[in-house]
């Protein structure tokens, strides 16, 4: 009675969950039924095959895309069935036809026979049968015959991965040409649905992509393979795998590619009896002693190239286009991206070489390009060229360094190269204060990327921290800053608030930028209590920059109600010039409406807050943000904050440009020029906290993150008066270079065994300078910021088998400016796109389609604040009208 009942209970049982790792499930199936297919014993099942690969921009449409596709006939018996269950099997798969579809009269197969498209050795190989030892459905191994060419054993293991399924719903885990992937099946009467998720597959494949998402590129993929049953065995497999990808910030710069297998039951005939014996391995050997076990995951290969030119012979191609005359233009970038793709291939000893031989004029674009390859060989090759111990080089380190600083995927040895530089002895102290800065900014990434646990990283943390807290020189003391700066690390928060409000002058406005640049959850109540207390000067005297930083931070991170109020109460207490500058503050943050908005309007509202008195401060700081592209997915924005002495000079003018992509933001670029101790030179009265301030004047600027080593124009009275005597109209170079700003390779490993490749780079000529005038006489000053930037991203998809690749190539570039005087000039900018299509033969032959589209981006004077204007037309009068209006 007890043995009955546990029969009957034994579906329920076995139907409860058990707490069993999630994506197990467990199927029990009547003796002699079989899990997966079931081929019959004595029979040859004669199957058609097909792959083809489609290459398009996204739009979907089939007459647009280029690609090919390679059928056979297969022919599958069963060799062997485990006499003790039918869910052990060996069957054998072998192509016994091949043959490429043709694509009409334009067809690179056209008039090829397959030996001719193929070779030899792969139609041999392609050919040789190989064996699939099926346990429950799924493929526990596979064999094939000892160096056959990688890239035919991948399109075999494309073809036995069909072969792989189970008849029951379920979720598991597979190992097929894809890697080790998730995939779900969805069973029915006569057909099975697998879905496999192409991201969740393990597999070993080089890549590397930029990690802020702005820059970056956004892939999705699907892969669904429909499997048609009837008495255990395939009617038809027909699958799909897509992967569309595009550049966050470019529409325009997109692709697709559509692989899709189809494996069709013709016909079934007798066939040969199975092999006798228990195990597996004896029956293999039986068959043939040649054939050896061969991973299921696809493998790597690379195609050669032919006819290539040598890493000299591209730098002699190209250098031309890379003359400083020339950066301006977007073909010096197109040069520079091809060879940084070249360099990556390269030897070191190749690449030192060319450092050697190569000019001075066009040098320091060269050890841009080098360093920007990324590879241990350029690496080594650079760091072999430099020497930092000596001071007749620097803008070669200086170009070195800040390409590691833009680096876009640097890894451990870059960061551990710097460090150990750091330690050793400079030439320059320049070259050192940027090398600890360019340390700050890799720590940085390599976190974002999980790396902050590397030891590298680890050490640079130390380094960085532990100069704060104890400096060798006090002059280090800036450094290390700018360091913290670029690393955000969250424990050098306490080292920033101990610089801020004890620190004097142009280190406690450091520490105080610095935590301006992080994000909001890291600027907690008790960092904001000290920042209160700078504003307010609770403890002591600070200058107005450093206050009225210390207020934006407040204002940018979750403002309490109190914290407004008493802001918005100490307008009209400060000096003139910040009373201005704080009401403008607000006034944007009101107009623009930014997060802090609703909880100034609800402070608003209390008439002690907002009244006429607090609200008619005059003077002529001021601050305004607006739009310099907005579109429903992506907006581009610009600021500008000037703040003023009492006395009318340039305390500090402030422009920055954020690009926002969904949550993600890129702070593209900013300039700050500040000046201070200049109120004696005109006996003028300072304000108050900045008596005892040195003249001095200076430039820092933040590209693409990235916060870069300042620039002084003048420090201290002496030096002013030597610089005015012998001053220029020249502005001072800031940063200037070529930059490789987007970087995205990827390499897939699509189902059918094809290889596919996918590259998104883009590159950046850059020249941002800035000056600063001073008039003794009229008592006044001008700034001067200029941009200029060429432009260009290329997308480049191909897929490959060894003996035909097909491609497409998207590209666009365009040249701009940028240019702050009295308002921001932002010049007319042309906008050239390109798109290529290719279908090419290892033999050579081949189809090409070209289109190019080019148009013109307007110019703009965007509009700042009116008190800008006011300020402006003070310094620059205008001329009064002639009343002569005939010739004279």
């Amino acid at each position: 009675m007890l043995y009955n009942l546990l029969i009957f209970l034994l579906p329920t049982i076995i139907s409860l969950k058990c707490n069993l790792p999630e994506g197990i499930n467990f199927v029990l199936w009547p003796s002699g039924h079989t899990t997966g297919l079931s081929l019959n014993n004595d029979r040859i099942y004669r199957l058609t095959y097909s792959t083809e690969v489609l290459l398009d921009e996204g739009k979907g449409k089939p007459q647009e895309s280029v690609g090919y596709r390679i059928s056979s006939n297969v022919d599958a018996v069963l060799l062997w069935r485990n006499p003790d269950g039918d869910d052990d099997q060996l069957v054998q798969i072998k192509v016994v036809e091949d043959v490429n579809q043709q694509r009409g009269e334009k067809s690179i197969f056209k008039g090829k026979k397959s030996p001719k498209i193929l070779g030899k050795e792969n139609v041999e190989a392609l050919q040789r049968p190989m064996l699939l030892h099926l346990i429950r459905g799924k493929v526990k191994d596979l064999y094939s015959y000892q160096n056959e060419p990688v890239a035919i054993e991948n399109l075999k293991r494309g073809l036995a991965s069909l072969f792989q399924m189970q008849l029951s719903s379920g979720t598991t885990n597979e190992v097929d040409v894809s890697g080790n992937c998730k995939v779900t099946y969805q069973a029915q009467q006569d057909k099975v649905v697998k879905i496999k998720a192409l991201d969740s597959c393990k597999i070993e494949r080089s890549g590397f992509t930029t990690q802020n998402q702005v820059l970056g590129v956004n892939t999705k993929t699907t892969s669904v393979t429909t499997y048609k049953i009837e008495d255990s065995f395939v009617l038809s497999v027909v699958a799909e795998e897509i992967h569309v990808f595009g550049l966050n910030f470019l529409n325009s710069i997109k692709g697709r590619i559509v692989s899709n297998q189809k494996l069709e039951l013709k016909t079934t005939e007798a066939g040969p009896r199975l092999n006798p014996g228990k195990q597996v391995a004896a029956v293999i050997k039986a068959v043939d002693p040649k054939y050896t076990a061969i991973p299921m995951v696809g493998q790597v290969f690379q195609s050669t190239c032919k006819e290539c030119p040598s890493l000299s012979e591209h730098w002699q191609s190209v250098k031309k286009h890379l003359q400083p005359d020339n950066l301006s233009k977007a073909e010096a970038v197109r040069s520079f991206l091809a060879f940084v793709q070249h360099l990556r291939t390269a030897k070191r000893e190749d690449i030192l070489q060319v450092l050697k031989t190569t000019s001075q004029d066009v040098l320091p674009q060269l050890v841009d390009a080098v360093t920007s390859a990324q590879t241990p060989a350029s690496l080594e090759a650079i760091l072999d060229f430099l020497d930092f111990k000596s001071d007749s080089s620097v803008v070669l380190q200086e170009r070195f360094l800040y390409a590691c600083g833009f680096a876009s995927h640097p890894d451990e040895e870059l960061l551990r190269a710097l460090i150990g530089k750091f330690k050793g002895s400079f030439g320059s102290n320049d070259i050192r204060e940027t090398v600890m800065i360019v340390i700050g900014a890799l720590v940085r990434k390599l976190c974002q990327n999980e790396g902050c646990k590397l030891k590298a990283v680890i050490e640079a943390k130390k380094l960085i921290l532990g100069g704060l807290e104890k400096p060798m020189k006090k002059e280090d003391t800036k450094m290390y800053l700018l360091a913290l700066k670029n690393a955000l690390l969250p424990e050098g928060i306490p080292l920033l608030l101990k610089h801020a409000e004890a620190g004097e002058g142009s280190i406690s406005h450091l520490a105080t930028t610095a935590l301006q640049r992080y994000d909001v959850p890291f600027i907690t109540q008790e960092v904001k209590k000290t920042l209160n207390r700078i504003y307010h000067q609770n403890r002591k005297v600070h200058e107005k920059t450093v206050r009225t930083t210390a207020a934006a931070v407040i204002l940018k991170n979750n403002p309490s109600y109190m914290e407004v109020k008493n802001i918005l109460l100490s307008i009209g207490e400060l000096p003139r010039e910040m009373n201005k500058y704080m009401l403008a503050m607000i006034q944007d943050i009101l107009h623009f409406e930014m997060p802090a908005s609703k909880m100034v309007r609800r402070v608003l509202k209390e008439m002690v807050a907002h009244n006429y008195d607090r609200f008619s401060k005059s003077g002529s700081s001021s601050v305004f943000t607006g739009y310099i592209d907005r579109s429903p997915h992506a907006a581009s924005t610009y600021s500008l904050d000037i703040l003023y002495s009492g006395s009318g000079i340039l305390r500090r003018s402030n422009l920055n440009i954020f690009q926002y992509i969904g949550k993600a933001d890129l702070h593209g670029s900013q300039v700050v020029i500040e000046a201070q101790g200049l109120e004696t030179l005109i006996a003028a009265t300072p304000d108050e906290g900045e008596e005892n301030l040195d003249s001095y004047a200076g430039l820092s600027a933040i590209l693409f993150d990235v916060q870069l080593r300042p620039v002084t124009f003048f420090n201290g009275y002496s030096d002013l008066m030597s610089k005015m005597l012998s001053a220029s109209s020249d502005p001072i170079s800031v940063v200037k270079g070529l930059i490789l700003l987007i970087d995205h390779s990827q390499e897939l490993q699509l189902q059918s065994g094809l290889k596919a490749n996918i590259e998104v780079q883009g590159g950046l000529a850059i020249d941002i300078s800035g000056s600063m005038e001073f008039s003794l006489w009229y008592r006044e000053s001008k700034t001067r910021v200029k941009n200029r930037v060429a432009l260009v991203i290329t997308g480049d998809v191909t897929v490959d088998s060894s003996f035909v690749k097909a491609g497409l190539e998207a590209r666009a570039e365009s040249e701009a400016g940028l240019e702050f005087i009295s308002t921001m000039d932002k010049a007319d900018a042309p906008l050239r796109q390109f798109e290529t299509k290719y279908e090419r033969l290892s033999t050579g032959r081949g189809y090409v389609s070209r289109k190019r589209r080019e148009s013109l981006l307007a110019g703009c004077e965007l509009p700042l604040h009116q008190e800008n204007s006011d300020m402006c037309n003070t310094v620059f009068a205008p001329q009064p009208e002639s009343s002569s209006s005939g010739w004279f």
